[in-house]
């Protein structure tokens, strides 16, 4: 293109989800901005800090070539574990009970795409075990500590869906 648009359908969405409000539940925030942060810039990502999300996504999700979730999730593990979860294995993670601190609604956002036919077949969720989910407007240091590998994580895994070798 011309202008230096990316093309609808080739833009990879990456949603930072989470109330910052709620200590460890704003760790898909922190995670959006290192995620942005990290040089070289990536072309064709759109970085949107999804708070608690809505169906107003909806259209983003449909219009996008790929969808990468940052969010607090609880993964079973210790606090501030990381871990990967990508198409089928994502959707079965939204599928559990008590799954995501946002579970109903990134589910039932997701649940709205399929039914549209517009659910990205590339789509993955970085999830970091939380600490703690209760007022306050720090992470906690367990949570605090797996920004840097998350973010890096999540780099990776657009660059390998935009077919490059991390450097």
């Amino acid at each position: 293109m011309s202008n230096g648009a990316t093309p609808i359908g080739t833009t990879t969405l990456v949603l930072g989800v989470g109330n910052p409000l709620m200590s460890d539940d704003g760790v898909g925030q922190q995670l959006l901005a290192a995620l942005e942060s990290i040089e070289p810039r990536l072309e064709g990502v759109e970085y949107v800090d999804a708070g608690t999300l809505s169906l107003l996504l909806l259209p983003r999700i449909e219009d996008c070539g790929a969808l990468l979730v940052l969010d607090a999730a609880r993964l079973g593990g210790r606090a501030g574990e990381v871990r990967l979860l990508s198409g089928a294995g994502m959707d079965e993670f939204l599928q559990a009970a008590r799954c995501s601190v946002h579970e109903v609604g990134l589910r039932d956002l997701l649940d709205a795409a399929r039914l549209a036919g517009a659910l990205p077949s590339r789509r993955a969720l970085v999830g970091v075990e939380p600490a703690r989910v209760e007022w306050g407007l720090s992470l906690s240091p367990e949570v605090a500590v797996a920004v840097d590998p998350a973010s890096r994580l999540a780099r990776s895994v657009i660059e390998d869906w935009q077919g490059r070798i991390a450097g």
